[in-house]
């Protein structure tokens, strides 16, 4: 079968090959695949612009769902032809105080599908049951490819962030996890939301305004410090969500973040942040970091897609098979998409 694999650690070190058919064991079943979306890490990936490791070579792609084919013999609760969506955590140790509390997304063995273990770019897929949801009949394989990075936000805004009903909220960095934070925000009663980019989020940041977003801001045409320190009376705002992650994005947080307030940062930002700090300790504002999803955040989301209550036709742009993977990338590289659906190649 055909498979979108990294196969070295290089720049452009990523084809389409032929890979065996997956073997799974007593608490697996194999998913054939239906949906996938792509993420920004797979392009980074692609171009190993990564800092954590990756066990080449393997099959890439985290964002998916499918209908379960064969299942092990010690799967209980899911039976071949159910429609499923599955968590990325392909490993996990079972035995840490985080996987023993539910947090298993902080497992520090934790192996991720797509990196770690081979992921979903493909037709059939080995997935542990533990992974798996059920998804809702009124909800379509492609809004329950959207399911994981709408999990992502729905940990760093609901779960971790304090959002209060009627006040403002920013949100720095319109790609696909700054565009469902908009979308969570604005679930939970959020005020005035600001959505804040560059020239090359244009097509972003016109989703943005679609999907809840109240004030849309350039911060190469405008100045977007001073533009939401005017509307809010110099105060700033009580909630900062960085979806961006460079340097810049959390100096600009700590510029409008008010005093008491918190910034809650998703993106990663690997290069150092060479600012001073100290506008933390003198509004006294809470950092918060905010990582992955687990399985309370699962099932909320997927009943948050059931009662329509998140816009996910806007955020898929366009759709592919895996063996056009390298377009959907470049369209992915070059902020011309949102969401991409990959589905499997012939």
């Amino acid at each position: 079968m055909k498979a979108v694999v990294k196969y070295g650690t290089r720049d452009g070190e990523v084809e389409l090959r032929d890979v065996p058919m997956p073997v799974i064991g007593e608490t697996d079943v194999l998913l054939e695949m239906t949906a996938a979306g792509i993420c920004g890490s797979d392009v980074e990936q692609w171009r190993h612009f990564v800092t954590y490791p990756v066990n080449t070579p393997v099959t890439m792609g985290h964002e998916f769902c499918g209908v379960i084919r064969e299942i092990g013999s010690g799967v209980k609760g899911f039976q071949v032809g159910d429609r499923v969506a599955s968590e990325t955590a392909a490993y996990i140790c079972g035995q840490c105080p985080y996987c023993l509390t539910g947090e298993y997304n902080l497992c520090p063995t934790r192996l991720g599908f797509g990196y770690g273990l081979n992921g979903a770019f493909t037709r059939y897929v080995k997935v542990p049951v533990r992974c798996l949801h059920h998804i809702p009949n009124n909800v379509s394989f492609e809004h329950a490819a959207l399911t994981e990075p709408a999990c992502v936000t729905y940990n760093a805004l609901v779960v971790k962030s304090k959002i209060r009903p009627g006040e403002p909220v920013v949100v720095i960095g319109p790609g696909p996890i700054g565009l469902f934070a908009v979308q969570m925000a604005r679930a939970q009663g959020a005020g005035r939301i600001y959505l804040v980019g560059t020239n090359a989020d244009k097509i972003r940041l016109d989703v943005g305004s679609k999907i809840g977003a109240d004030v849309l801001l350039n911060v190469q045409e405008t100045d977007a410090a001073a533009a939401i320190l005017d509307e809010t009376g110099g105060y700033g705002v009580p909630l900062v969500v960085d979806a961006a992650g460079p340097a810049a994005a959390l100096k600009l947080a700590m510029d409008v973040v008010a005093r008491n307030g918190q910034i809650t940062k998703i993106a990663w930002g690997p290069k150092p942040v060479e600012l001073s700090l100290d506008p933390i300790v003198g509004k006294a504002v809470s950092l918060q970091g905010s990582y992955s999803h687990n399985w309370r955040t699962w099932e909320a989301v997927l009943k948050m897609m059931a009662a329509r209550r998140l816009d996910l036709d806007t955020m898929i742009t366009h759709r592919y098979t895996i063996d056009h993977w390298l377009e959907a990338y470049h369209l992915v590289e070059e902020r011309e998409a949102v969401k991409i659906i990959l589905t499997p190649a012939d």
